[in-house]
Order: structure tokens, then C-alpha cells, then sequence
């Protein structure tokens, strides 16, 4: 679930929640709009009382939030990482690719992410809450990159554009160029070049 949108009042059960996601998710492939959603109308849908959304999600906003982080799958996981540089590079633009194959295949997704952009609300809110989040976890490995010397300190004085040139090959591919292909080994090449760059020079 996303981060700071749940997890409110008693404990939350895994089941009840798939249970509102799924039918959230049949709602949008039956082809409602975002915008005729209503928690109402999905509690009806998922058989629950609307109480019990209420007790998970403050709102729509945050419950189609998780939905969309549902349909999206999950992020690398935040922490410490793996402590390897190269291999925490690897699982943050891995993600990036396995998202632009998956908007590739799911009508759905797509779908959604359309409709997202539509609300400019919901839009900010999906950047400030999800995507902000992955930024950060980036941001995290690659101040480690370059506290264990691998890589160059003058690099870190604009780490926004450092984590730009890291996402930006493979996000540019699965965005701009729908026809381009996205192969497994695509993460390893790119932050193999990468780290061929950033690396403290002889």
C-alpha cells in the first residue's frame, strides 16, 4: 500500500482490502471514469460497508493511489538497500522497465494513468506521494555511492540531475519511443555506462 496513506485505526485486514481493490479495479475495466467513482458506490461493489473504507482510506484520492500502486506492482524496497552500488542501481531502473513493459500490456494501467492525468489533484498528489518516494530511495543510493568513494564527490552537488541521468534512458525508451524494446539485461547495460562515468577517475 502506499506509504502514509493507510494503516489508519484498527488493523487492517489484507483480504478486505484486495477485496475493495479488485473491485475498483473491475469498475475501471468495465469502463466507469475516475471521476464517477465514489466510495459509496465501491463499498456497494466490493460488498462492504462504507465504513470500513473509511477505516482504511481517508478518500477516494487515496484509495485509487493504492490501486494504481496495486496494477503498477511493487517498487524496490526502501531501507538500507543491498549495500551493493551497482546492484541497487540495477533494481531502481529494473523497476522503470518492468512499469513501461507493464504499461505496454495493461490496457488497464494505461487506463488509469490516463485518467489520473485528467485531475490534476490526483496527478500531484500520485507524484507527491509515490513517485517523490522512489526519488528519494534513489537519491539515498546514490549519496551512499559516493560516501564509499565510488562515486565522484563533485557529482553530488547536483544529485537531482544525477538521479536524472540514471532513470532518464530507460523512462525516455518506454515512453517516447512505444515501439522501442525494453530487453532483460536493458538495466545492467544502462547503469553499467553509467557507473563507467561516475567512478572516481585514476
Amino acid at each position: 500500500m502506499t506509504e502514509g496513506l493507510s494503516g489508519r485505526g484498527r488493523p487492517r485486514n489484507a483480504a478486505v482490502d484486495r477485496t475493495v481493490i479488485d473491485a475498483v479495479l473491475r469498475l475501471i475495466a468495465d469502463g466507469t471514469q475516475i471521476g464517477e467513482l465514489t466510495m459509496e458506490g465501491i463499498a456497494r461493489h466490493a460488498g462492504v460497508g462504507k465504513a470500513t473504507l473509511y477505516r482504511r482510506w481517508p478518500g477516494k484520492e487515496a484509495l485509487l493511489l493504492d490501486v494504481l500502486a496495486t496494477v503498477e506492482g511493487p517498487p524496490p524496497p526502501a531501507g538500507a538497500g543491498t549495500g551493493d552500488l551497482r546492484e541497487d542501481l540495477v533494481r531502481a531502473v529494473e523497476f522503470i522497465r518492468r512499469r513501461g513493459l507493464a504499461k505496454r500490456e495493461s490496457a488497464l494501467l494505461r487506463t488509469m494513468v490516463t485518467q489520473m492525468r485528467s485531475n490534476p489533484g490526483l496527478w500531484q498528489r500520485y507524484h507527491d506521494t509515490v513517485i517523490a518516494g522512489r526519488r528519494r530511495m534513489l537519491v539515498a543510493v546514490l549519496e551512499r555511492g559516493i560516501a564509499s568513494g565510488e562515486i565522484r564527490p563533485e557529482l553530488g552537488a547536483d544529485l537531482e540531475l544525477l538521479c536524472d541521468m540514471v532513470v532518464g534512458p530507460v523512462l525516455s525508451r518506454a515512453t517516447l519511443y512505444p515501439d522501442a524494446s525494453l530487453p532483460a539485461d536493458l538495466a545492467d547495460r544502462v547503469v553499467d555506462t553509467l557507473l563507467d562515468g561516475m567512478r572516481p577517475r585514476a
